[in-house]
C-alpha cells in the first residue's frame, strides 16, 4: 500500500527535476590591452539530455576583434535518460497498480497471477531505480566537473595567458539536479520495501505460513519433552509400586467357568474385603454354597 500512495510521486519528483533542467554559465575576459576588446562576456547554456560536446559558445580574442567557437567536453546523455526512462516508466506502473488494487482487487488476487506478476516487476523496477541513480549520480558529478567555471576558463584562448584576466560572473545552480539523484535513491529505498508487502500477498508467503518449519534447536527440544514425558508416565510411586491384589468373585460350577475381577490400588478398599477361615466338619457331610463361603475342608471320621 506504500508503493500504491508514495511511488507516482516520487517517480514524478525524480524525473520531473531531472528532464526540465537548464544551466547557465557567464564569464568575463579583460584584455590587457584596455583599448581594445576590454570587459568582454561570455554566456553557456546547457541542459539536458546533457550533451556538452554539442554546447557551442564564442570566446573573444583579445588580439584581435574575431571571436572563437569553442565545445564543451563530454557527453553524459546516456544515464540522464536511463534515469528520466526508469522514472517515466515506473510512475506508469505505480499509477497502473493503483487502479487494479483499488477498482480490480478481486481480480488480482484471482488465481494468485496478479500478486506473482506484481512480485516481479516490483523486483526489476528496484533494481532497475538502483542502476540508474547510481548511473545518474556518478554522471552529475561529471558534468558538475566538465562545467566547472575553472575548467571551462582554461579552454578559451584569451584566458591562457597571464596577461589577460578571467573570471566567471555567474556559476549554474546543482540544487534542482541534486535533488533528482536524492529522489533516485528514495525511489530505490521504496521500491525495495515494497518487495515485501508484495511478497506477502503470494501464494509463496501463504504456502510458507501453512506449514511452518522447525529450526533444529526447536526439534531438539520437543524431543526432549516427549522423551522427559514418556519416562514420567511409566514412574509410579512407592505407595502404589507394590503387587496388585486379585481375588476371584465368583465360581459357577453349573456352567463350569468363573470370573475374575482385578482390583487395582486405586480400587481397592480394606473394608470391602472379607475373608472366612476353613471350617472343619464331624461326621456326614452336608451340602455347602461353594460360591458364597470361603474354602472348605472335610474331615471323615474313621
Amino acid at each position: 500500500m506504500c508503493m500504491v500512495i508514495f511511488a507516482p510521486i516520487f517517480a514524478i519528483c525524480a524525473f520531473a527535476t531531472c528532464g526540465g533542467y537548464h544551466g547557465h554559465l557567464q564569464a568575463k575576459v579583460d584584455c590587457a590591452d584596455r583599448r581594445r576588446n576590454s570587459n568582454l562576456s561570455i554566456n553557456i547554456e546547457f541542459g539536458y539530455p546533457f550533451r556538452l560536446k554539442d554546447v557551442h559558445f564564442k570566446a573573444p580574442l583579445c588580439e584581435g576583434r574575431s571571436k572563437e567557437i569553442l565545445l564543451l567536453d563530454g557527453d553524459f546523455s546516456l544515464p540522464a535518460q536511463f534515469f528520466l526512462t526508469v522514472g517515466v516508466f515506473a510512475f506508469l506502473y505505480s499509477l497502473l497498480a493503483t487502479i487494479v488494487y483499488v477498482f480490480y482487487q478481486n481480480k488480482y488476487l484471482k488465481n494468485n497471477r496478479g500478486p506473482l506478476v506484481d512480485f516481479v516487476v516490483t523486483i526489476i523496477f528496484s533494481f532497475m531505480w538502483l542502476i540508474s541513480s547510481c548511473c545518474w549520480a556518478k554522471a552529475l558529478s561529471d558534468i558538475k566537473t566538465a562545467t566547472n567555471p575553472t575548467q571551462v576558463l582554461q579552454l578559451i584562448s584569451a584566458c591562457r595567458s597571464p596577461e589577460n584576466k578571467c573570471t566567471a560572473t555567474q556559476e549554474p545552480f546543482w540544487s534542482r539536479l541534486n535533488t533528482s539523484a536524492v529522489f533516485g535513491f528514495v525511489n530505490v529505498l521504496l521500491w525495495v520495501g515494497n518487495i515485501w508487502f508484495v511478497f506477502k500477498e503470494t501464494g509463496w508467503y501463504k504456502t510458507g505460513q501453512r506449514y511452518p518449519t522447525r529450526s533444529a534447536s526447536g526439534k531438539r527440544s520437543s524431543e526432549m519433552r516427549q522423551r522427559l514425558y514418556s519416562e514420567s508416565s511409566f514412574d509410579l510411586p512407592e505407595e502404589s509400586s507394590g503387587p496388585q491384589l486379585t481375588r476371584q468373585n465368583s465360581f459357577n460350577l453349573s456352567k463350569g467357568d468363573f470370573g475374575q475381577h482385578v482390583y487395582t490400588p486405586s480400587s481397592f478398599c480394606p473394608s470391602q474385603v472379607t475373608l472366612s477361615l476353613p471350617q472343619a466338619y464331624h461326621g456326614k457331610p452336608r451340602e455347602i454354597n461353594v460360591a458364597s463361603q470361603g474354602p472348605m475342608i472335610f474331615v471323615n471320621e474313621m
